[in-house]
């Protein structure tokens, strides 16, 4: 336990240059206490005491932002940066060396049995309000964009962007011309409304080639209702 404990508070100073001291890890880092209090959890789910491990994870999901089911597995060196807004799935697993940033759910897409949360593999980075969803694996040391959702496997070292996720790159090599951090993602809103301009200039130069239109004729007759009073 120890050994864990010490893992963690290391990868918290490894990946964040804001954690300069043990002490501020300790007190600083709701992520860290999640994780903490959730292996607690995870051993009273595993041991039969599942109505106590749901309450206690309500009680930490009060206090951290961050809600982690009783039955979810954490490998060693899991990071949660900041952590507000973090859902991890019932069925979750999650590999050894981890990060995931604010906002990230490890999610289902329904109502299935059994297996219907994703696996992470060791050394996978989940970007800031990303969604993986479903009974799904993040392969070993992929990175997941922010804002991105996941809904198929993705192999060991890609990146993946967008909604719905797609793999930029593979094994180090460009598969399609955006190489993007999880900060940097294309915002879809706007991306939506440059769409909408481009179209509205070319209806407009289609306009302009065609000319006025023609006006209507003078005599043109409008349509009457004759009024019938009985």
């Amino acid at each position: 336990m120890l050994r864990r404990i010490t893992k963690d508070i290391r990868a918290v100073k490894e990946r964040d240059p804001a954690a300069t001291s043990t002490v501020s890890v300790l007190l600083n880092y709701p992520g860290l206490h999640a994780i903490w209090w959730h292996r607690l959890d995870h051993w009273l789910w595993k041991h039969g005491r599942r109505g106590i491990a749901r309450f206690m994870s309500q009680i930490v999901r009060f206090f951290t932002g961050i809600e982690i089911h009783p039955g979810a597995v954490v490998g060693d060196g899991f990071f949660i940066d900041h952590g507000m807004g973090v859902v991890i799935g019932e069925t979750s697993v999650i590999g050894n060396d981890v990060t995931v940033y604010q906002g990230v759910t490890l999610g289902g897409t329904g109502k299935e049995t059994g297996k219907r949360h994703p696996t992470l593999e060791d050394c996978v980075v989940v970007g800031v309000g990303s969604a993986v969803l479903g009974d799904i694996t993040i392969g070993r040391g992929s990175r997941v964009g922010g804002g991105a959702v996941v809904v198929q496997d993705v192999p060991p070292n890609c990146t993946v962007v967008g909604i719905p996720g797609r793999i930029v790159v593979r094994e180090g090599e460009r598969v399609e011309a955006i190489d993007l951090h999880h900060e940097d993602l294309p915002d879809p809103i706007i991306e939506m409304f440059r769409c909408l301009q481009r179209r509205m200039d070319r209806l407009e130069q289609g306009c302009a080639k065609i000319g006025p239109t023609a006006e209507e004729p003078e005599d043109r007759i409008e349509p009457t209702v004759e009024r019938c009073d009985i």
